[in-house]
């Protein structure tokens, strides 16, 4: 049985992440992560959905049959649960969390000892062992072997510190005016704190989490009630969340949302500009604009391509030796400060950037023009192997006649089809993505 997707385990609660499949799975990586276990702990946090304590509850039971100790830190960003497992010593760390997702959903996400997201080979693994029934049954501990769990709700503040470390010291906010939407996920508490300490005027939307509006309209999947809220309180700039608190988008001072391929080309931009990019090379994934790569050329930096996940680009930054890469969606890894995608690490980076420029920020991450791109979410109802729908060879082979990039894959968390198109003209884009999009709905009824 396949349990993993792109991102962990993902799926409805209640329905596909069951409380059973997740104590199965709580004795999986339990067992999993005490192959080379040295403290004996394992971190569990969480976002705010009710889901999570449903979830937590069974993790926890799991785990502490199989004698691991299970530290509980409630609700933090996932990039929180990636440095809190390495700095506290664990030998492994877990986040309960559907990231982008509307509530209904939820997931879980494992990181190893140093705080980086488990390979597909770990994953593997930990499959192997919940698939093993007789070995799950006969390793339960009795006794004294039988594990503990506490809950610790101050450990937040080591991942404060750590994140305003990583704004550069001679910089302050003082006399700048940010909106944060904090999608009522896990970021409600934190990023209003980390803001204000660091000088900022801030002004904070969408973060009274009930457990069901986590996402709803609001946040980096749904950044209009920040560009509303950056014009209205005439913000400088504004970032937006989502339910975990990886990704970030931003928005410019004239209430525009910044596209993810000019962050990155302006975050690039300026870690070249201060001699801190490593190897002149960053990482993007597929998806990025054509137009990114060009700009990077400009000044001498490469552009590095990987499929379609953080963990992709950060396993390509580890083999290159890279401490920069992201997704035009809004994970981005600063791997000096963080180990996995950091909303909040990306937001300090993109201040700091803004009080070097001394530019506003329509001007200062705006810097480059992206050529057409078209992306639709497809609602499917199967995912059948694109190579077996008749004719779409030949609909691939059309559109690279018309001299336009194309990108198509099933989404590894949801039950759709993501179709992308790139090219000079927009109105062929346009006219092309309608019909290529009608025929494979269609073909995917």
């Amino acid at each position: 049985m396949r349990i993993f997707g792109t991102d962990g385990v993902r799926g409805k609660a209640g329905s596909d992440i069951t409380p059973f499949l997740v104590l199965k799975l709580g004795i999986s990586a339990g067992l999993y992560f005490r192959k080379q276990g040295v403290t004996n702990r394992i971190l569990v946090g969480k976002d705010t959905r009710r889901s999570g304590y449903m979830i937590e509850n069974a993790l926890v039971s799991g785990l502490t049959s199989v004698g691991y100790d299970v530290i509980q830190v409630g609700p933090m960003p996932t990039p929180a649960v990636a440095f809190l497992t390495e700095d506290m010593r664990c030998d492994g760390g877990i986040m309960i969390s559907a990231s982008h997702n509307p509530y209904e959903d939820n997931g879980i996400k494992f990181f190893d000892r140093l705080g980086f997201k488990l390979d597909e080979k770990a994953e593997r693994e930990i499959e192997e062992i919940f698939n093993h029934e007789e070995f799950l049954l006969n390793n339960f501990k009795t006794h004294t072997g039988i594990g503990s769990s506490k809950r610790i709700d101050d450990v937040i503040g080591r991942y404060i510190v750590q994140i305003k470390n990583s704004f550069p010291k001679n910089y302050t906010m003082q006399g700048i005016r940010v909106v944060l939407d904090t999608a009522n996920g896990a970021a409600y508490k934190v990023a209003p704190t980390i803001f204000s300490e660091l000088g900022a005027d801030v002004v904070v939307i969408n973060n009274q989490p009930n457990g069901y509006n986590i996402n709803e309209q609001c946040g980096a999947i749904s950044p209009h009630a920040l560009s509303e809220a950056v014009k209205k309180y005439r913000a400088d700039i504004g970032f937006g969340f989502d339910g975990d608190a990886d990704r970030l988008v931003v928005v410019d001072d004239e209430g525009n949302i910044v596209h993810g391929d000019k962050l990155i080309g302006a975050l690039a931009h300026y870690q070249h500009q201060n001699s801190t990019l490593k190897n002149q090379k960053i990482v993007a994934t597929v998806m990025s604009n054509f137009a990114l790569e060009e700009f990077l050329q400009t000044f001498g930096v490469k552009l590095l391509r990987c499929d379609v996940g953080d963990k992709y680009v950060s396993d390509l930054m580890k083999k290159e030796d890279l401490n920069f890469g992201g997704e035009q969606s809004g994970h981005i890894i600063f791997s000096d400060y963080a180990k996995t995608g950091d909303g909040l690490v990306s937001a300090l980076q993109v201040i700091a950037l803004l009080k070097q420029s001394k530019e506003k920020s329509s001007k200062a991450l705006n810097i480059f023009e992206l050529y057409p791109q078209k992306l639709i979410n497809l609602n499917i109802t199967q995912k059948k192997p694109l190579e077996e729908i008749v004719g779409y060879q030949e609909w691939l082979k059309k559109i690279e006649s018309k001299k336009m990039r194309h990108l198509v894959r099933y989404s590894g968390t949801e039950n759709k089809l993501r179709i992308l198109l790139e090219g000079k003209d927009k109105n062929i884009l346009e006219s092309t993505m309608e019909e290529f999009s009608q025929f494979l709905a269609k073909a995917l009824q």
